[in-house]
């Protein structure tokens, strides 16, 4: 690895990491073992939420983070996909509320109880049809309260409007399978990478590609790097190694720097701290988490540590920033997920400071819990930086806001003059069963209202047979 050797004064040049005790962590999880190139698992400052592996379904359980230790064998679960759950994302601004998608082609909203589940919970509060196949990631948006990005097999992504229930818009400027979506601050701008070895940035709203990368290197993931107008990618070179690539959003022509990372296999998951300019890197199936300094000045990517770990790690959730312990100057924290041990143990990067006060040089303002706009607003062309909070007093004050779910008909949907609930052809033998499935609901649906209707029927049958037998003397 090429880093260069020059000496830089940080104030992050010393965080370390440190993986959480026994007590803290979760174990006896039953964590899926599907091959998906997702984290499987999603994390806010009441909940952590992991997939499972389940028979006949797809399944995720949700426990609260005040509840760790060894899980019990019947822990309820979240089960209503016909499909395996290939991403789950919770809500930034309504923490009870959580995001998941399926190969069963469906996205779907679950509102989780305050003290998490009681009995398995098969009623979403919105199911989303829109995907003719399998969809593999979902992201809300930065800054809108009902916005709602999915990406599907199908090479499209659907912007959801969760305060009607519908798509509004479909991208299809995609010709393979999206493999991530990252939002700029304000969510104006959508940055997507692709099988088709391309990196985009697009305008959502209308669905127009501002910039393409054309390189020959195949480019796995994106981030934007907070206000710095940049983005950062892993992929593979020419030569087979891992690599990072430092771009400028409005010129994609060229990567700024490139940095081969090493010669090993697993896919890098980039995760980018705003608020410090920390980089993170973590690969699937390596122990080992490297981070880095972020700058506009060169040498743009400066090496810091590496945390090392002998457990290989199948996916990492991400604490949001009001969850962090400040008191002891804990700037991130993973969530690892340890598949061969069925563990997740937690993983706090610190800063060493000697004094005990706030430390506000490490914690500037930072994206809280209120939404910046509605998504009507969003629609409408107004962007909106996040509304900014500060962690200097901890966070105690609970967001006031309540999502409602629209009261939904079975209707068409049309995006883009194409109706996406049309029955789309099955182009595999999955695609079929799903299709056979989701049918079979439905019939099993239909049956049941059937029955109760009749049961009513006979009701007021008999009702009005004893209307008819009372004599004129008893009334």
């Amino acid at each position: 690895m090429s880093w260069r050797p020059t000496y830089r004064s940080s104030k992050f040049r010393n965080v370390y990491g440190k993986v959480g005790n026994r007590e803290h962590c979760f174990d006896g999880i039953p964590i899926t073992k599907n091959v998906h190139d997702n984290h499987f698992c999603a994390v806010n400052s009441k909940f952590l939420a992991v997939v499972t592996e389940s028979a006949g379904g797809g399944s995720f359980i949700i426990i609260p983070l005040s509840q760790a230790g060894r899980l019990d064998s019947h822990y309820p679960k979240v089960c209503g996909h016909q499909g395996n759950v290939l991403d789950i994302k919770w809500n930034p601004f309504f923490e009870n509320v959580i995001a998941s998608c399926s190969e069963d082609t469906s996205v779907r909203v679950w509102e989780i109880p305050e003290g998490g589940l009681r009995r398995n919970m098969m009623e979403a509060v919105l199911e989303l049809y829109g995907h003719s196949r399998r969809v593999g990631l979902i992201e809300w948006h930065p800054t809108s309260s009902g916005i709602l990005f999915s990406a599907g097999y199908d090479y499209k992504i659907l912007i959801w409007n969760l305060e009607t229930g519908e798509p509004v818009k479909m991208i299809d400027c995609h010709t393979d399978v999206i493999l991530s979506m990252s939002f700029n601050t304000d969510g104006s701008l959508l940055a997507t990478s692709c099988k088709d070895k391309k990196l985009r940035v697009i305008e959502p709203r209308s669905g127009r590609v501002l910039q393409a990368s054309y390189k020959n290197h195949r480019v796995n993931r994106v981030v934007f790097l907070g206000n710095m107008k940049r983005l950062l990618t892993t992929g593979v070179s020419r030569w087979n190694t891992r690599q990072i690539a430092f771009w400028d959003q409005e010129d994609l022509s060229m990567p700024i720097v490139e940095e081969d990372i090493d010669g090993l296999s697993g896919l890098l998951f980039p995760f980018f701290d705003a608020d410090t300019h920390m980089l993170y890197l973590a690969g699937k199936g390596d122990g080992n988490i490297r981070y880095f300094e972020i700058t506009t000045e060169k040498p743009y990517i400066q090496y810091l540590m590496e945390f090392r770990s002998p457990a290989p790690q199948k996916g990492l959730g991400v604490m949001p920033k009001h969850g962090l312990d400040v008191a002891a100057c804990e700037v991130y924290r993973f969530y690892k997920l340890v598949t061969l041990k069925g563990l997740i143990e937690p993983i706090s990067m610190i800063v060493p400071r000697r004094s005990d006060t706030y430390q506000e040089d490490i914690y500037p303002m930072t994206a809280g819990t209120e939404p910046a706009l509605s998504a009507s607003e969003w629609l409408s062309g107004i962007d909106r930086d996040p509304v900014l909070m500060s962690l200097k007093d901890g966070y105690h004050r609970p967001n006031q806001l309540v999502f409602k779910a629209p009261v939904k008909e079975k209707k068409s949907v049309v995006v883009n003059g194409i109706d996406l609930l049309e029955n789309v052809p099955p182009r595999t033998e999955n695609e079929l069963l799903r299709m056979f499935f989701r049918q079979q609901d439905e019939l099993r649906r239909l049956k049941e209202e059937l029955t109760t209707k009749d049961v009513r029927i006979r009701q007021l049958e008999l009702e009005l047979n004893n209307l008819k037998n009372v004599s004129p003397k008893d009334v």
